[in-house]
């Protein structure tokens, strides 16, 4: 027997403990999950967390293991997490369209074992998070070449009960697909989210292609593979067209190579800790007073990297803003600035707390 043979039945010797030791683990898991739903305890304990991996980080004698043991760890508590979450019903998570659009691929990285519940509109998606029928929702937030999704942030707005509790970059690779054996000089008009057809703009100015925006882009795909009609083409990912039996005509066709669209998750559960958090907040129409909050985030040593303002609803010519801070809200540094936005805005909401 090689020495590679040696440490393979080494590691197979180890991975039967493990697994022995894994099951264990998630029977104890389950008495945690029972503990939680009768005291009403969620199911994040980010402070039982930090213990956790503080203890995981002393067991470890050889300190260049110690980073690789703590991600180990990491990925055994969001195990956890989600067993947790299936086990008190609340691995529903809500998403906006139909299998294999961008949102529903974000979703299944993000909650692999979770239920994914389908809904047809954004508004949707808020609502049933809300109401509590589904624990979180996942839904586009903003587009490295298209720019804000607002009417998300909008339903932000209007949903004070609802925070961001963490955010997701997915690279976007947004493809030309077609009925098996379509030539690209057959096609005549194309289907695609705004978005999807935003970020294709170059590459169908240069082709002439009409467009019709439709409300998700693994709808487009769905409806052109019913169609039957090989003069029409959709916007959609690889993924799309695997599951609707379409083509890859033309790949990549989004203009910006590095196309990347930011998801946000929802949540009725308010997060505990993150690096970035942002807020919403609106301020008198007076001369100097956006400018007043600018200033005393800066003095209070926050980095704002992203401000933007949108109409307040049902208030013509007034607008709400939104800002994302880089530090966490935890902080007393953190809390001195939300009580002086409080004295200097009309009003000032968190929105969210995350790490990026």
């Amino acid at each position: 027997m090689d020495e590679l043979e040696q440490a393979r039945q080494e590691i197979d010797a180890v991975d039967a403990q493990l697994a022995a030791l894994f099951e264990r683990r998630m029977r104890a898991v389950v008495q945690v999950a029972r503990y939680k739903q009768a005291h009403g305890l969620p199911i994040h304990d980010p402070a039982r967390e930090e213990q956790v991996l503080q203890k995981a980080a002393d067991r470890i004698q050889d300190p260049a293991l110690r980073p690789y043991y703590l991600d180990h760890v990491r990925n055994r508590m969001e195990v956890a997490r989600q067993y947790e979450a299936l086990l008190l019903g609340r691995n529903r998570v809500a998403y906006q369209g139909v299998e294999g659009a961008f949102a529903h691929i974000a979703l299944r990285q993000l909650f692999p074992h979770a239920k994914a519940v389908s809904c047809p509109t954004w508004d949707e998606v808020f609502a049933r998070v809300s109401a509590g029928d589904a624990a979180r929702g996942v839904v586009p937030f903003e587009n490295s070449h298209a720019g804000d999704v607002s009417a998300v942030l909008d339903l932000c707005y209007r949903h004070p009960e609802l925070w961001v509790v963490q955010v997701y970059d997915l690279p976007v690779h947004q493809n030309l697909l077609v009925l098996p054996g379509t030539p690209l000089t057959a096609v005549r008009h194309v289907y695609s989210h705004q978005q999807a057809i935003a970020q294709s703009e170059t590459f169908l100015k240069q082709m002439q292609l009409p467009c019709t925006a439709m409300a998700n882009t693994a709808m487009a795909a769905k409806y052109v593979a019913e169609s039957g009609d090989p003069s029409r083409a959709a916007i959609a990912s690889r993924e799309t067209a695997a599951l609707y039996g379409l083509e890859v005509l033309v790949p990549d066709i989004n203009a910006d190579g590095d196309n990347t669209t930011r998801f946000i998750v929802i949540s009725k559960e308010r997060p505990a800790k993150g690096n970035r958090f942002s807020l919403l907040f609106t301020v008198d129409n007076k001369p100097g007073k956006l400018a007043e909050v600018i200033q005393k985030i800066g003095a209070s040593g926050f980095n704002m990297e992203s401000i933007k303002s949108r109409p307040m609803p049902h208030v013509p010519f007034e607008y709400y803003f939104y800002a994302e801070l880089v530090g966490d809200p935890a902080r007393a540094e953190s809390e001195a600035l939300l009580r002086e936005l409080d004295r200097t805005c009309r009003t000032v909401r968190m929105l969210g707390v995350y790490t990026k």
